[in-house]
């Protein structure tokens, strides 16, 4: 993958909005297609590599790894890993990603309130949204 030029205009205007705009901020953290379902099922608890895999079965290892490394990056998931054969790798929210439950509450909630034909499925799955 070739390096980011960093005197680029849109590296310059990305910079603008991350320092203007909050929002943006959050997004750069927890956007994307993965990342928020990553950190939903990270809210029940701590999680072996492979449960995490089966908790969210369309997602290629590739793009689990690469997300995962991300928001152990930016402090939202702690890695843990045991030096045993085979190896014994653990993920869970850091305090800083735990704070994210009620923004995921938000979003669930939002999605029950202007989904329309998928509002009835997705209030009943609102039952079992993590508690904190």
């Amino acid at each position: 993958m070739a390096a980011i030029k960093e005197t680029s205009v849109i590296q310059e205007n990305k910079n603008n909005a991350f320092s203007n705009c909050p929002v943006t901020f959050v997004m750069e953290r927890i956007g994307g297609y993965w990342k928020p379902i990553i950190l939903f099922n990270l809210l029940t608890g701590t999680k072996r590599y492979n449960e995490l895999k089966k908790s969210i079965p369309t997602i290629t290892e590739k793009m689990l790894i690469q997300y995962l490394k991300q928001l152990d990056a930016d402090g939202l998931v702690t890695r843990k890993a045991k030096p045993v054969v085979p190896p014994y790798v653990t993920y869970k929210l850091s305090k800083k990603g735990k704070k994210l439950r009620p923004v995921l509450y938000a979003m669930a909630e939002w999605a029950v309130n202007n989904s329309g034909k998928q509002s009835k499925q997705f209030k009943k799955q609102m039952e079992d949204f993590p508690a904190e």
